[in-house]
């Protein structure tokens, strides 16, 4: 039996190694990557991102205004990837693998997704007992794996580097990642747009031009992702306005439309309303996306629970389109779909 292990060990080692030479060497076509990556199976994701399967590869962008629940979203969906599905004879259903977190706008609360995590693995003993399996405390905490990056270079520098550190982290916990989170991809948008409008002698650094980051930070993903097949969803924070409300937002939105690189709009219908975002990210992100949930503030809080301190929101998917929307709510103990 050993040494059957170290052979496929062995086997394994050199597949990954065929791998990165082809990675290195650029000489896998886009239609290989895509048999190789839809050979594995689509999975669905836990509520309330159950609605469309997923395969690996593709990449979910989460759109909603700042607080709409987004990160809440990713943590509960990074304890499923890193929970095992069976531990000591309990049921937990989670995908037994690692996830790659990088914060961008230095929000993310450490302490929040701790007692999450704890809350999932006491559910099974009661959380009245306050009994619970340490080990595998310890064991989820360390498959979540935490980057936070200050601006675009230190965010290039990270996708870089990933590609080794995620080869060492395989090695170490016998596990791949399976979801690279990013929160939020428009983190430096403003900043590196107002970066263009300083003189040179008052930027120190090379100018950032925003198409040539966004197709940056895209060649990296989709090189990373040859590699080390994963799904990517990543939050990003928009402003809605009714396009019926007032003039002053009109001029605005007139103003943007006329001097803005990124023209493109998005429509949402909400309580007979017509309600805009304005999508500012440049074309090489939008098109690189291939599936968009629209996350807004719910104004119908006949909600059945009883729960104080809840935040309600109406869940819509955008790509692809459904004709169903699910309304959330957001507890002390997580998100959930309101039935």
């Amino acid at each position: 039996e050993t040494r059957v292990s170290v052979d496929r060990k062995r086997k394994m080692k050199k597949k990954e190694r065929e791998e990165i030479e082809s990675w290195i060497k650029g000489d896998e076509t886009g239609a290989q990557m895509l048999k190789r990556v839809w050979r594995v199976r689509p999975f669905i994701l836990p509520p309330p991102l159950h609605r469309v399967p997923l395969r690996v590869g593709n990449v979910l962008e989460l759109v909603g205004p700042s607080p709409s629940a987004k990160t809440q979203i990713l943590i509960q969906t990074a304890i499923t990837c890193i929970l095992p599905k069976h531990w000591n004879g309990i049921h937990y259903g989670g995908f037994d693998h690692l996830v790659l977190f990088i914060d961008l706008d230095s929000r993310f609360d450490i302490n929040r997704f701790a007692q999450l995590l704890l809350h999932r693995i006491m559910e099974p003993y009661g959380e009245a007992s306050g009994d619970y399996d340490k080990s595998l405390f310890d064991l989820c905490m360390t498959r979540f794996l935490y980057v936070r990056c200050s601006d675009s270079f230190q965010f290039l520098q990270t996708l870089k580097t990933l590609n080794w550190r995620l080869d060492k982290e395989k090695e170490v916990h016998g596990a791949s990642v399976h979801l690279l989170m990013i929160d939020s991809i428009g983190a430096f948008h403003w900043m590196d747009r107002a970066s263009m409008l300083l003189p040179l002698k008052e930027n120190s650094r090379k100018k950032l031009f925003l198409q040539s980051v966004s197709e940056a930070v895209v060649q990296d993903i989709k090189k990373l992702l040859q590699v080390h097949p994963m799904l990517v969803i990543a939050t990003k924070s928009v402003i809605f306005w009714n396009k019926q409300s007032t003039a002053s937002v009109e001029v605005k939105g007139s103003f943007m439309k006329n001097n803005w690189e990124e023209r493109s709009s998005r429509n949402v219908t909400r309580n007979s309303q017509h309600v805009e975002y304005r999508e500012y990210m440049p074309s090489a992100w939008q098109s690189f996306v291939t599936h968009r949930i629209l996350i807004r503030s719910s104004d119908d809080h006949s909600v059945t629970s009883n729960c104080q301190n809840s935040s309600f929101y109406l869940l819509e998917w955008l790509l692809p389109r459904l004709s169903i929307s699910d309304k959330i709510v957001v507890k002390d103990t997580g998100v959930f779909v309101d039935s």
